[in-house]
């Protein structure tokens, strides 16, 4: 009986003992390896460049809101460069169209490491910059320098999306000959290198037409009072009156011309081929003849034209241009698929696109290929075109053709162009009334 009891105790301490030992943890559930953090985003500031204040603020502005349409339009695409997702900002800068502030403003967007310049607006002031960013190794595109000097300098790095004034001069001085049956022509230029060398490519194929040149007067891109060159040429009594000059001056010029009596007709390039002349002039602007070098605001496409002016109102003038250059550097970076300048600027060499323009290509020496010529008359205040010129050849001008839609683009890597994006950009400008240029 005692020895029962004892064994019996041995077992409960033995069954206690275990009770007591090391208790077993769950198992817990296997997790996924976490996911590797999103790429880093990179941040690419394109430049604008131009005349946002002065006498020609009101084009400088049409282009700036230009390229800040394209900027927000690119952002909306969601692009990614390298693997990476790409957020385009713009820093726009006020060259008031002077060749010495231009200089200043370039060296400001070098130090400012942007990846390309889109400007500027004046020849005088794009050939000097360029050869900052050149230096430096910043593309340079300009939708509306037009001075060939511009691209005949062996530099790499500089474009333009318009024509060039050896082909606009030639286009106005053909129709002032053929359309206007001009005998006699008198020119005045502005001193710029816009306004002489576009009076030069006139003349030149005004006398190779065997039209007379019976005098050429030299005024500036600040003058105002031109009588005493008016009076020299009132003399002359030409049929045609040519000034190679800015509509700031263009205007005032041809008001006097009327109030001393000329009846000549008045030509233009595109410096002073904008509604702005209606304005300045008035009633005596009307009739005048004028020309752009590319397709007018009309032809421009549809859905540029719609995004551009719910947002900032009317085309003035080359802010589908300035649009277009903006496309050409993004097109660049997704070629080279790079956003650096070493990297991409080759590339614009090789881009072909659709853009707001028609088929925007750039040949061997940075002008575009294939650019066409638009002759204007003023009526009604508004500068209206009439006559398209392309490779020496003139065709009538028709807004059947202009508001065809366009072609389907070529492969861009940007799909449609979105009509209702949002951009932080300027504000729309009420109209200015005075001007100088290229």
């Amino acid at each position: 009986m005692k020895r029962s009891y004892v064994l019996g105790l041995a077992v409960a301490a033995a069954l206690g003992l275990a009770a007591c030992g090391p208790k077993e943890e769950p198992k817990k559930a296997a997790t996924a390896p976490a996911a590797p953090p999103p790429p880093a985003g990179v941040t690419v500031k394109i430049a604008h460049a131009g005349p946002l204040t002065g006498s020609i603020a009101h084009l400088g502005k049409d282009d700036e809101n230009g390229v800040a349409l394209a900027v927000a339009q690119l952002n909306d695409q969601k692009m990614s460069i390298d693997g990476k997702p790409v957020t385009f900002t713009m820093q726009s800068e006020d060259d008031q169209a002077d060749p010495k502030v231009g200089t200043t403003v370039a060296q400001k967007l070098v130090d400012a490491k942007v990846a390309a310049v889109i400007g500027h607006l004046n020849s005088g002031v794009s050939i000097p910059a360029s050869e900052i960013y050149s230096k430096a190794g910043i593309p340079m595109i300009s939708g509306s320098a037009t001075n060939p000097t511009l691209t005949e300098r062996g530099m790499k790095t500089v474009f333009r999306t318009v024509g060039r004034d050896d082909q606009q001069g030639p286009a106005i001085a053909s129709y002032i000959a053929k359309e206007l049956k001009g005998k006699k022509v008198a020119i005045v230029d502005d001193k710029t290198a816009y306004g002489e060398g576009i009076a030069n490519e006139v003349e030149k194929t005004l006398k190779a037409d065997k039209v007379s040149i019976v005098g050429r007067e030299r005024t500036t891109d600040k003058e105002t009072d031109f009588k005493a060159i008016l009076t020299k040429i009132k003399a002359k009594n030409p049929d045609v009156v040519f000034h190679g000059g800015m509509d700031a001056t263009g205007g005032p010029m041809l008001k006097q011309a009327r109030e001393l009596g000329i009846k000549a007709t008045f030509a233009f390039g595109d410096g002073a081929c904008t509604d702005e002349m209606g304005k300045l002039a008035g009633a005596a602007a009307e009739g005048m003849v004028c020309s752009q070098a590319g397709l007018p605001r009309e032809a421009a496409s549809p859905e540029f034209v719609k995004a551009f002016t719910g947002k900032y109102g009317e085309i003035k003038q080359y802010a589908p241009y300035f649009y277009d250059a903006t496309l050409a550097v993004a097109e660049a970076m997704k070629k080279a698929n790079s956003t650096d300048p070493a990297k991409f600027t080759p590339e614009l060499s090789n881009v072909s696109f659709k853009g707001a323009t028609g088929n925007v290509a750039f040949d061997a020496k940075g002008d575009r290929k294939d650019a066409e010529m638009t002759i204007f008359k003023l009526q009604g205040g508004k500068v209206v075109p009439v006559a398209i010129v392309k490779g020496g050849v003139t065709t009538p001008f028709t807004m059947a053709g202009a508001a065809a839609p366009p072609a389907a683009p070529a492969k861009s890597g940007f799909g449609p162009v979105p009509t209702d994006t949002k951009a932080a950009e300027p504000k729309k400008e009420e109209p200015k009334k005075e001007e100088k240029k290229k």
